[in-house]
């Protein structure tokens, strides 16, 4: 069973009631609001709230009509608190940075206000985006609206728990470890990572730092339906997208149910197994295994290197080592190497399924992140060997969406749908197909 809380309407929605005059912009802020106001003390993921800004930019809206290039004219949306909106804190959840204010919005929020979107505010994230819990000393913890105690996911987590109880009919989130693909999944929400450079991440930088987009490091969609997040990524990315849609039936597919690294609980493999299962009834041709499959334990060697280098900035370890040039464009050759291989293995495959996370959310854990155990069908699995499933995708810059597929435990359970570079429109069709499969 897919757990749903709400039945609010997406952005797609949203705005065709305004355009209809319905309602205003005006009217689905003050809405929207209300429902932020009503429900997020249960979360507490609407961590930066901008009403006043927000109720006033939609006045200004009303009376006009949404031109052809405003397909979210009047929708009320969050963004996650790591993208710049002038005026606001942008912290990353760290304490020394509390009183940093944007002087100008980011990329992302500059298109989406561009296409008639009004934020009325930002999202919870953890400190350095660097968790898959969301939880920092400035804004307090967010807990995941299908259970209390337990994490929405991160980095995106605030992001994902405002969507999942429709407080909000769209957001934006970053991914470099999962970090749109853990929430999507721990939260019953839709989110899609996407491919390497496709999206502007200037204004997406950590605090008081202006550079180039982090290696590895994307940001991407999130939404409660497919459509929704086409629209969005169709407007902020810097290159035109296509897309070669195909049913079901003429797919072929690799699952990729195991990892050697990592392994799955079953609480996940069972729905995503059963997903795929739906795909393969429905004429696909599914495969469980292929030669064609990199190295899974090389590229997570490889992918976890280059994550600790990039999220560092190079700086230097906790023993004092320091990556050199020459190991950086080592790595960068690694990559290209893993790059390579995956373009051969989409020869073959449209799409590879797999499961997001090897768990589903789980309780808030103290331990320092480096320290921390997770529970994999009764065996203690580290945080960090995690990580696999999201390495799976980040290295060699992939694009993937995770849609709902069922639940374990009174929990949601996700399921990526992986494809070749560029073919981001196809892996959140595909998607979709998917859940209509599923419902």
């Amino acid at each position: 069973m897919i757990l749903k809380l709400t039945d609010e309407p997406g952005a797609i929605a949203t705005a065709a009631r305004i355009a209809r005059g319905d309602l205003s912009p005006l009217e689905a802020v003050d809405a929207a609001i209300a429902r932020i106001e009503r429900l997020d003390p249960q979360v507490n993921a609407v961590v930066v709230r901008d009403f006043d800004r927000a109720r006033a930019a939609a006045k200004a809206l009303g009376g006009q009509s949404p031109r052809p290039d405003q397909p979210l004219f009047g929708v009320p949306m969050t963004i996650k608190e790591a993208f710049d909106i002038e005026g606001l804190p942008t912290t990353w959840g760290l304490e020394e940075y509390s009183g940093l204010i944007a002087k100008r919005d980011s990329a992302v929020v500059r298109r989406l206000k561009a296409a008639g979107a009004v934020f009325v505010g930002k999202t919870n994230v953890p400190p350095l985006l660097a968790d898959w819990q969301a939880e920092n000393p400035i804004y307090g913890r967010t807990h995941n609206p299908h259970a209390a105690d337990h994490t929405p996911g991160g980095s995106s987590g605030g992001s994902a728990a405002a969507l999942a109880l429709g407080m909000v009919a769209a957001e934006y989130g970053s991914d470099i470890g999962g970090s749109i693909r853990v929430p999507s999944h721990f939260s019953g929400t839709w989110g899609h990572k996407t491919t390497w450079g496709l999206v502007s991440s200037e204004g997406h930088e950590f605090p008081g730092s202006d550079g180039h987009d982090i290696a590895l490091g994307v940001v991407g969609p999130m939404a409660r339906d497919p459509d929704d997040l086409a629209v969005l990524l169709t407007l902020t990315a810097d290159r035109p997208l296509t897309s070669r849609p195909r049913p079901v039936g003429a797919w072929r597919v690799l699952y990729l149910g195991d990892h050697p690294v990592c392994p799955v609980d079953n609480a996940v493999a069972g729905p995503v197994a059963a997903a795929v299962a739906a795909v393969e009834a429905a004429g696909a041709v599914v495969e469980r295994s292929s030669d064609l499959i990199p190295d899974l334990t090389l590229q997570y060697n490889e992918y976890m290197r280059m994550l600790m280098i990039a999220m560092s900035k190079g700086a230097p370890g906790p023993e004092g080592q320091r990556a050199s040039a020459a190991d950086w464009f080592a790595l960068m050759d690694a990559q290209a190497r893993c790059q390579r291989t995956w373009r051969r293995l989409f020869e073959r495959y449209d799409f590879v399924l797999a499961p997001p996370a090897p768990v589903v959310a789980h309780p808030y854990d103290t331990a320092p992140i480096t320290e921390r155990m997770l529970t994999i069908n009764g065996q203690q699995v580290s945080y960090g060997a995690a990580l696999a499933w999201a390495g799976l995708v980040t290295y060699p810059g992939l694009p993937s969406t995770v849609l709902p597929v069922g639940s374990s435990q009174g929990k949601p359970v996700g399921m990526q749908v992986i494809g070749p570079a560029f073919a981001d429109l196809d892996c959140i069709a595909a998607a979709k197909a998917i859940g209509h499969l599923l419902d």
